[in-house]
């Protein structure tokens, strides 16, 4: 079965972390651009990050640039999410998905994708 599975989610203070990862089954990862998503309660859907398969390119959205870290381990056919200094405003559901990556526009579904099932982050006090 093809599939993204996302966890790490959870309930987090202002200025904590949570690492979430996004397990691939199903096909092999490490031959797609791999990319994260969030929405929050009543807005549209924000590219956060991405990383290119093989040429090293990466993507962060201004608002998390210096927070959140992108990373893959092909080994375990598994992405991650590195979120530290969170902030109320990063109360989301945390999508990953396979992508094409652009360093300037950042995470972009194509024709055909891979996409989990979200795993929620919320930030409160």
């Amino acid at each position: 079965q093809v599939q993204l599975v996302e966890s790490g989610g959870g309930l987090v203070q202002p200025g904590g972390s949570l690492r979430l990862s996004c397990a691939a089954s199903g096909f092999t990862l490490d031959y797609h651009a791999i990319g994260w998503f969030r929405q929050a309660p009543g807005k549209g859907r924000e590219g956060v990050s991405c990383l290119s398969s093989s040429d090293g390119i990466t993507y962060y959205a201004d608002s998390v640039k210096g927070r959140f870290t992108i990373s893959r381990d092909n080994a375990r056919n598994t992405m991650y999410l590195q979120v530290n200094s969170l902030k109320p405003e990063d109360t989301a559901v945390y999508y990953c998905a396979t992508v094409d990556c652009d360093e300037k526009r950042g995470p972009i579904l194509g024709e055909s994708y891979y996409w989990g099932q979200g795993t929620q982050v919320t930030v409160s006090s």
